[in-house]
Parts: C-alpha cells; structure tokens; sequence
C-alpha cells in the first residue's frame, strides 16, 4: 500500500507535498491529464464534480468545478505553463473564491522507481501569508482522501 502524503514547508512561499503511488508513471500521468480519468478521483467522494476541462497542452486552460452535498460549489482554473510526458506538469491555479489573493504556480514531478511512481507536487503561493493560510486549512487531509480514490482508480485500470 502506498504511504500516505508527506507535506513539508520549504521558503516562505511553498507547500511540497509528496506521495507515492503503486502504478507505473505512465499511467498515474493519465489520471493527471485525462478528463475522463480525473473525474473518477479529483476531489472528496461525496461532492460531485460538475465541471472538468482540460485543454492539456502548454497554454491550454482548464477548469474544475465541485458541488458539496450542500450546494456549496468550489471552482478553480488555470493555464499549462510547461508540459513534459510523462514527467512534469506545471500549471497556474486560481480559485473563484480568491483567498490565496493571487493563486498559486503549481509544478509536479513524476518519477517511477520499481513499477511505482512518486508525484512531488511543489505549490508556489503568491505570498507568505497564502501559504500560511493554505497551511492552516485541512488541505492535506483533503488531497489524502482524494488520492486514496486515485489509489482506487489505478487498481482498477490496471486490472482492466
């Protein structure tokens, strides 16, 4: 079983959040780039993700909408600023609730070892104070959960 994901706190500015996966690189990519995949693990299990566009190309846009039980919806987009397959992906997020007061820069790095990939995903935020207020958040334990489903997912697609 994959460990659950580490988060450290390098600089002022950043959140690294590592966590492992047991699928080849290439695949956890997929999950990464492909709407149809994403839309099967992004988010918490039970919100409902309304909106899933991805342009996936460098300067291509994307857009993720998620509705709570509750009606409360939470929308986030961005532009792919560099695309390396099956490496990297860097990206631009801003959320339509503009609390990190200017979005973040977003790069993730895969790399595979023994058939199981590790994501490093660096969050760039535009301020000490959005990184300390992302900090403050259960933003871990929300990206867990949804890779957890990621975890879900992978098994599946492999035994496909």
């Amino acid at each position: 079983m994959p460990k659950p994901l580490t988060i450290t706190t390098p600089g002022d500015r950043d959140i690294v959040v590592v966590r492992e996966f047991d699928a080849p690189r290439d695949l956890v990519w997929l999950c990464y780039s492909k709407p149809e995949l994403v839309r099967r693990w992004y988010g918490l299990p039970d919100w409902q993700m309304t909106v899933c566009e991805i342009d996936f190309r460098v300067g291509g846009k994307w857009r993720f909408v998620t509705k709570s039980p509750g009606g409360y919806e939470m929308g986030s987009q961005g532009l792919y600023t560099a695309i390396a397959e099956p490496e990297r992906i860097a990206q631009t997020e801003y959320y339509d609730d503009d609390w990190t007061k200017g979005g973040s820069e977003n790069v993730v790095a895969f790399t595979e070892h023994d058939g199981r990939t590790t994501a490093t995903m660096t969050v760039t935020y535009s301020s000490p104070e959005a990184r300390a207020a992302a900090v403050a958040t259960p933003m871990a334990d929300g990206m867990e959960i949804g890779f957890k489903r990621l975890d879900a997912v992978l098994a599946e697609e492999l035994a496909a």
